[in-house]
């Protein structure tokens, strides 16, 4: 809460008449200035007064990639006795403000009003809360307030269509990749028995020292399986445009095209950064893609740190490196790592032109994320 220009100086006119009025024996201006007094703590005490509003708000969709249209609908109902006015009252997309008109809401009504979300650029956008500001009828007192819950809208990368997805060295007996949607030979893990799963799968022993049927899980170790490293450092993506990286936003493009590509094809696939100081590792991939910043450079070493584990914990058969023009450099210390995953791929995204290597791993250079899906369908030399 706090007093407008106007009652600020009504406040310090009050203040001064009473004291002259007091010290210098006028009662003309210690009336006025009682009068002023009172008038602005009338103000405060309207202002004070807190209006009962419940706010809801839904956004459709609140995932979307970029370019895609979202829309927040926003309603605003007076749960209380009274009407309210001299509300004013504003929404915040994406640090932009919203008006949302309250003026003479009557009890028990709502208003509604619904706005398009700006979905131009990848990010994670916060929507909220509902500011509403009441004012006293002559203006001299402001109080703001928050109603209603914040939410996000997350503006995930364009997703380019993949036809080629690496298999891997991984194959079945017969030659070919088994997708069956329960696995094959390997035990992984038991759950519970949903009608319509086989009878032969039922892990009898565990159903009977529980109480209930456990159901077997296995998984088949045929399944190629896919690990995309995107590259988040600031040096790998130094040219900027208007404060955006675009080789960085492109690069995100191949990642969240590539994710997509192997869950279509129920193929396991692993989304890892270079630097994953800030990664909510826990959420959907294509979530961490609309989150994720360039970081620093390079503290540390954080690209070798990120390679040696990687060669350690050797989550996957097929490495896709995603990088920037910064990150050329580091081609040879990724390719090291094809004695620990059969198939190894570097993107370079933004490229300016070819990439100069030796024998080394497969490297697509393109200027954006539809070119490395070309690209990639071109290659097919899995």
């Amino acid at each position: 809460m706090g007093f407008t220009t106007r009652g600020t100086g009504l406040l310090v006119a009050a203040t001064a008449l009473l004291g002259t009025g007091w010290r210098f024996g006028y009662p003309e201006l210690t009336v006025l200035g009682a009068a002023g007094a009172v008038a602005v703590g009338q103000a405060v005490l309207g202002a004070a007064r807190r209006p009962r509003l419940v706010v809801d708000r839904v956004a459709d969709p609140d995932r979307v990639a970029v370019g895609e249209p979202a829309r927040m609908t926003l309603t605003v109902r007076n749960t209380g006795r009274l009407r309210v006015t001299s509300l004013l009252a504003e929404d915040r997309c994406a640090g932009r403000p919203v008006p949302v008109p309250l003026l003479r809401l009557r009890p028990g009504r709502d208003t509604t009003l619904g706005y398009d979300v700006p979905t131009r650029r990848r990010g994670v956008l916060p929507v909220g809360p509902l500011r509403v500001t009441r004012r006293d009828p002559l203006g001299l007192c402001a109080a703001t307030r928050a109603y209603g819950p914040a939410t996000v809208i997350r503006v995930h990368p364009r997703v380019h269509p993949l036809v080629a997805v690496p298999t891997g060295a991984g194959r079945s007996l017969d030659g070919r990749v088994d997708g069956v949607p329960h696995g094959s030979i390997t035990f992984d893990s038991l759950r519970e028995y949903v009608v319509g799963d086989e009878l032969r799968r039922v892990h009898w022993r565990t159903s009977a020292r529980v109480g209930e049927l456990m159901v077997r899980e296995n998984v088949d170790t045929s399944l190629p399986r896919i690990v995309v490293l995107l590259d988040n450092r600031s040096t790998a993506h130094p040219d900027r445009v208007g404060g955006v990286a675009g080789s960085f936003e492109a690069a995100c493009e191949a990642a969240a095209s590539l994710v997509v590509a192997a869950f279509r094809q129920d193929l396991p696939v692993v989304l890892l950064l270079v630097d994953p100081a800030d990664d909510r590792a826990t959420d959907p991939p294509l979530d961490r893609l609309a989150a994720v910043t360039l970081t620093g450079d390079d503290p540390g070493g954080v690209l070798g740190a990120t390679l040696t584990g990687l060669r350690g914990d050797r989550p996957g058969d097929t490495l896709v490196f995603l990088t920037g023009p910064g990150g050329r450099d580091d081609v040879g210390r990724v390719g090291a790592l094809r004695g620990a995953y059969p198939s190894v791929l570097v993107g370079v995204l933004g490229a300016a032109g070819p990439t100069p290597t030796a024998a080394g791993p497969v490297v697509l250079d393109a200027v954006d994320g539809a070119a490395f899906a070309a690209a990639w369908d071109a290659v097919r030399r899995w």
